[in-house]
C-alpha cells in the first residue's frame, strides 16, 4: 500500500519575495502556490502503519490448500461466513502398512503391518459406514424436525448443517484413488481439524485389520472459496489482492443472503 501512488500533496498560497519589474535589486511579494511540507513522505512517514487482518479456518503446518483471510472491513464478513458453518472439502492421502505416534507419515514409527488383504471394495464399505454414522450426527445437531416442510426445503438446497457448536462431522467421503499401499480420499466435513482427518485415516487402517498413516491433507474448498480463487505466492501483491477481493465479493454476499 505504501509503495502505491498516493494523492498529491496539498497546496497553499504563500507570498514569496521576487525581483520587482523595475529592476535595481528591489523585491516585491508575489502570491505563489507551494506544497504543504507536512504532507511530504519524508515528514509524515509511511501513510499506512496498521492493517487489520483476520484468519478464517486455520491450517496446521503439515496441511496445505485454501486459507481465507479478511482484510480491514472484511473481518466482519469473515465472522459472518464463520457463523454460516459452511462445508469444507479436503483431499486426504493415506498409506497402508504402518502406524506412527501422530498419525502422519513423518511421525515416529510405532508398528508395521501387512496390507495385501485390503481391496478397494473393503475400503469403500468402511467409508460408507463412516458416512452413515456421521449423517445421523448431522441430523441430530441440526436441531431440525425432519418431518417438516422446512427440513425438506433445507435438504433440497443442501443447507442442513449444525448452526452451533458440534463435534467434527463428515458429510461425505469417497475414494478417489486406490493403488496399494497408497490411497486418496475426498472428505466433506464440518468443524474438523486437520489432525482429526489424520486420525480418521489411522482408524480406517484399524478397521481393515491393518494400519495406515496420513501422507497429505489439502483443503480444496472452504465454503464458497475454492482452489481457483486462491492466490499463488507470486501474486501476493497489491494488485493481485485487490482483484481477488473484487472477484470474491459477489460470491460472499450471495452466500450470506442465502444462509443468514
Amino acid at each position: 500500500l505504501n509503495a502505491a501512488l498516493g494523492r498529491a500533496p496539498r497546496q497553499r498560497v504563500r507570498f514569496l519575495p521576487a525581483p520587482a519589474p523595475g529592476g535595481g535589486g528591489a523585491l516585491e511579494l508575489v502570491a505563489a502556490r507551494v506544497p504543504v511540507l507536512a504532507d511530504h513522505p519524508l515528514v509524515r512517514g509511511p501513510r499506512f502503519r496498521k492493517l487489520k487482518i483476520g484468519a478464517g479456518h486455520r491450517l496446521d503446518v503439515k496441511a496445505s490448500g485454501v486459507f481465507v483471510l479478511g482484510i480491514g472491513h472484511g473481518n466482519k464478513l469473515l465472522t459472518d461466513l464463520y457463523n454460516c458453518h459452511l462445508t469444507k472439502v479436503y483431499t486426504v492421502g493415506g498409506l497402508f502398512g504402518k502406524a506412527t505416534d501422530d498419525f502422519s507419515d513423518t511421525g515416529n514409527l510405532v508398528e508395521k503391518t501387512t496390507f495385501d488383504h485390503i481391496t478397494r471394495e473393503k475400503l469403500e464399505r468402511i467409508l460408507a459406514v463412516i458416512q452413515g454414522t456421521n449423517q445421523k450426527a448431522l441430523l441430530m445437531y441440526s436441531n431440525i424436525d425432519m418431518k417438516t416442510q422446512e427440513a425438506y426445503e433445507l435438504a433440497v438446497k443442501g443447507l442442513i448443517r449444525p448452526m452451533g457448536k458440534s463435534p467434527p462431522i463428515i458429510t461425505a467421503v469417497r475414494c478417489l484413488q486406490f493403488a496399494l499401499p497408497e490411497f486418496q480420499l475426498e472428505v466433506h466435513c464440518l468443524h474438523e481439524t486437520q489432525q482429526y482427518l489424520r486420525k480418521m485415516v489411522h482408524e480406517i487402517g484399524l478397521e481393515l485389520k491393518s494400519s495406515a498413516v496420513c501422507t497429505q491433507v489439502r483443503r480444496i474448498r472452504d465454503g464458497v472459496f475454492t482452489v481457483d480463487d486462491a492466490l499463488p505466492r507470486t501474486q501476493w501483491n497489491l494488485q493481485g489482492i485487490q482483484e481477488a477481493i473484487q472477484n470474491c465479493q459477489l460470491k460472499v454476499e450471495t452466500e450470506l443472503e442465502k444462509t443468514l
